[in-house]
This record gives structure tokens, sequence and C-alpha cells, in this order.
């Protein structure tokens, strides 16, 4: 990785794209120090911080500590993957947005102006719901509508501001500027959740057991070179469907008769399962939480059951329930996203219009079934994987209690972004390269 980011910045292009990507973030990471006008940090902050348990942790780190420092990127681009995630469910739902994804280039431009709007409205919503609960629990230092509404506009043009910077790296940077954006925010917690853990479980050993601090540090060294690799090997695990197109005459020429193959990634839904699967565990404490609800009935039993911070702990252990529901939930979500981002029927009607058939496998309906069985297989297999890198944190957290913000998910995000940068940095090295060589 060091090698490719030596030699892309011996080429002129490439270097420029690179630093004006640092020059983003640096802007992201200092936007992420302003607090918003009219709220009182640290009384949040003291207040809030007894409350980012499961619920706010991953909520927090993917913003890079901003919401919880209630600074004017508080929503960070979560709007944005929420209203990209929509349009994604709806371009299947609405015949007139598949139309859309159908035009090529222009539906395209079409989809992603929706998608801004989209964003816009629900950077509002929520920025409205955030100031109205927060001012009514005293964290404005003046609750009235004045306060209110610049709050709402702060927050909303704070998200908008990092969806715009992320258009912009993608446009003239390196890589997916929103996926940057979001691993830039989560790298920047990483340092403090670090020292965090070793200064629980090494630091404070040091002195009085020094072999067990040791032990400790090169557990805690293991565990997360485990998980990166376990993530590497997730991210690019691909099954390749052989495909064999047939042999056509064109003229006075035979063309075709070479092949070709379908790759089928492991984890063909990325870490959205999880995401799916966190807020609909974690809704129901985030609503509680803003109502100030503190009960002892039936509801705050439910709420201990979907609480991350009850699982796996061996002292109550019948609330790790809620972990196996947090499991099934991965591997419903798994499936249910696969199925309507790829569709098998689809690919076998092009591969029977251009000729093409997998060895073994008639065209039309029985190459359809053929991928589609493949397809929960390793579907299957990839939900497993996730399942274990985002409950492997859970597990340490509820027996040895390694409390950090990030986990399985964060880990995820940073490798897949990091490992697909890379190959888009290595690609334009590649193109380059062959310019030169037709070149001289």
């Amino acid at each position: 990785m060091f090698t490719t980011l030596k030699n892309a910045f011996k080429i002129k292009d490439l270097r420029s794209k690179i630093l004006f990507t640092f020059a983003m973030l640096i802007v992201i990471r200092i936007g992420s120090q302003l607090p918003v006008p009219g709220v009182s940090g640290e009384v949040f902050k003291s207040m809030f911080s007894d409350e980012l348990n499961g619920a706010f942790s991953f909520f927090d780190a993917i913003t890079g500590g901003s919401f919880q420092s209630m600074s004017i990127f508080a929503l960070n681009i979560t709007p944005y993957i929420t209203s990209s995630i929509i349009m994604q469910l709806l371009t299947i739902a609405i015949p007139k947005l598949e139309e859309m994804q159908r035009d090529g280039e222009d539906g395209r431009k079409k989809i992603v102006a929706i998608t801004r709007y989209v964003t816009v409205a629900l950077a509002v919503i929520q920025s409205t719901a955030m100031a109205i609960a927060f001012g009514r629990q005293g964290y404005l230092t003046n609750y009235n509508a004045l306060s209110i509404i610049c709050s709402v506009a702060t927050l909303t043009a704070g998200s908008a501001f990092l969806m715009w910077v992320g258009e912009r790296i993608t446009e003239k940077g390196i890589g997916n500027g929103i996926s940057i954006v979001l691993v830039i925010n989560i790298i920047s917690r990483l340092p403090q959740d670090l020292s965090v853990l070793f200064n629980q479980f090494v630091i404070t050993k040091i002195n009085t057991a020094p072999a067990t601090a040791i032990l400790s540090a090169v557990i805690i060294i293991a565990i997360i070179v485990v998980m990166v690799v376990l993530v590497i090997i997730l991210n690019d695990g691909t099954r390749k469907i052989p495909v064999q197109y047939a042999n056509k005459v064109q003229g006075r020429k035979m063309v075709g008769g070479n092949t070709s193959n379908i790759p089928l990634k492991v984890n063909t839904s990325g870490v959205i399962p999880v995401i799916f699967a966190q807020s609909l565990l974690q809704l129901p404490i985030i609503i509680s939480s803003f109502a100030k609800y503190n009960g002892t009935g039936v509801w705050s039993e439910i709420l201990k059951y979907l609480n991350s911070n009850y699982w796996c702990d061996p002292k109550q252990i019948k609330y790790s329930v809620g972990l196996l529901v947090y499991v099934a939930l991965i591997i419903f979500f798994a499936y249910f996203y696969t199925s309507i981002t790829f569709n098998p029927l689809m690919i076998a009607d092009n591969m029977k219009k251009q000729g093409g058939f997998i060895p073994g496998i008639r065209p039309g309906k029985p190459t359809s079934d053929y991928l589609n069985k493949v397809l929960n297989y390793i579907v299957f297999i990839g939900a497993v994987g996730l399942t274990v890198i985002a409950v492997l944190p859970y597990f340490f957290s509820g027996v040895f209690k390694a409390n950090v913000s990030f986990g399985g998910t964060s880990l995820i995000i940073i490798v897949s972004v990091v490992l697909e940068t890379m190959k888009q940095v290595e690609s334009q090295m590649l193109v380059r390269n062959y310019k030169g060589f037709l070149e001289k």
C-alpha cells in the first residue's frame, strides 16, 4: 500500500488528486470542532456522555465525535446514506425510477439529483427532531423558536456541505468521496478508543502485573489483526461463474466463442445488513432516551434486551437473547438486500440475448435458477462471516468490559474503503502506464 502511494506521488495528476482529497479531509475535521450556535457544548457533552451506550456509540463513531460535541457536522452524511438506501429500494418498487436507472448517464444524473433533495429533506427532519428534543432537555442556551430554527439550519447546512464535499472528492480526488468522508470520521476516533482500551488492560497493570499487561497487549493486537484479516477475506471473496459465448457469423467473420465469468461476491451486501440490524434495534432505545424514559416496567426490560451493553454479560446472560435477534436480523437483511440489488433473471436474459451460457446449464430459467441457488449459498457464507465480525466486539465487551465505540462494523467500513481506494489508485496508475506506452 505504501509503495503504491509513493509511486502515485511521482505522477502529477494523481498527486494533485491525493492532495485535494487530504485538503478536503482537513476541512471536515476542522468543521467537526465548530459547535452549533446556541448549544451548551460542555453541558451537552457531560450530560449526554452517560447515554452514549450501545444506542449512540456507533452513531458517535461514524460522526467522528461530532455528535457528542454537537458540532455543525453532528448529522454527518447519515442523511445521505439513508437517502441512497431509500432510493435503491424505491428503484425496485417504482417503475419510473427503474426506467431512469436504465436510461444511462442522463437517468443516473436524475436519480442523483433526487437523492440530494431527499438528503436535505431527511436532514431537516432529523435536525428538527434533535433540536426540539435537546431544547426540552436543557441542552440549548435559549429554548425558543429562533434557537430551534438556527440549530436546524446549521445542522442541515452541515450535512449538505459534507454531501457536497464527498461529491467533489469523487469528482476531483481519489476514491468514493462519501465513503472517504465516513471513514475519516471513524478513523479520527480510533486513537482515543485504542488509548482507552490499552489504559484499561495494559497501562493500569504494567506496575502490579507486568506479565499480564504484556499478555493483554498481545491479545488486543492479535484480535484486531485477526478481525482485519477476516474483513479482507470477506471483502475479496468471490465465486466466479464461468460463461461461454457461442460462435456467430457476422459478414465473413466468425465472432464469439470467447469465455468470461460472472463474479459473485461472498459479501454481496457489504456492511448494509449490520447497519440495518443496528438501526432497527437501537431505534426504541434512542426514542426512549430522547423522551427521558426511566421506567422500571416491561418496556424497561425490553430495552435491556435490545441494548448491546447487556449482551454477553455472564452475570445477566438472559439479555443475550437480544444478540441472537441481532444475528437473525443481519442474516435476514443480507438476503433481503441482495435480493433487491441482484437480479438473476435479468442476468440470465441478458446472457441469452448475447449468446452466452453457463457450461452444463441451459439458457433462460434454468440459468436463473442456478444463479439463484449459488447466490443463496454464498450469501449465507457472507452473512455468517459478517455476523462473526460484528458480534466479536460485543463478546469481548460483555465478558471483559472492553467498551470502545469502534467495532466490527467500523473495521468493515475502514478496510473496505481503503482497499477500494487503493485499487482505484493502482488502476489509474496502470491506465497512465498504458497511455505512456502507446504514446511512445
